[in-house]
């Protein structure tokens, strides 16, 4: 039943950039750079809102633009979310700095309680960067993988 609610590569995707990211709008997921289309990020937003995992509010500023926001459930995915990234670096290739999923995997419970920290606070600073916006000379798994 869980794989159900959000068990999709693209709710996962939503899920993650909202945690770590903090995206929270539907341009922002969109120029993600994962390639997700309208209709598919529209229709994963309202699969995630009916699981109870992500709410939309009116933004503050302009009332006709929506924001998403992780729910407590949502939320509660933090240590799901950060095994997948630590295991997703670890076995694929990715732009992941090295020395980033290192302290992650080194550091989980602090990892989790910034995660949340954050969520209360409505802090949207990014818990992780973009990983396409690490500069060049920083080992990523990617690059350990092509030099071995």
């Amino acid at each position: 039943m869980s794989l159900e609610q959000f068990g999709d590569r693209w709710s996962l995707l939503i899920i993650r950039d909202m945690m770590v990211r903090g995206y929270q709008t539907f341009k922002q997921f969109q120029e993600s750079g994962e390639g997700i289309s309208s209709n598919i990020l529209s229709d994963r937003l309202r699969t995630l809102e009916a699981a109870g995992i992500v709410m939309p509010e009116p933004d503050e500023n302009d009332a006709r633009r929506v924001n998403y926001r992780l729910t407590q459930k949502g939320i509660d995915l933090a240590p799901v979310m950060l095994e997948l990234l630590i295991w997703g670096a670890k076995y694929e290739a990715t732009a992941a700095p090295c020395a980033l999923i290192a302290q992650m995997e080194n550091s989980r419970e602090q990892v989790i309680a910034e995660t949340q920290r954050r969520w209360r606070q409505r802090d949207l600073t990014p818990l992780i960067p973009r990983f396409d916006e690490v500069p060049q000379d920083i080992p990523t798994r990617s690059s350990e993988r092509r030099n071995k």
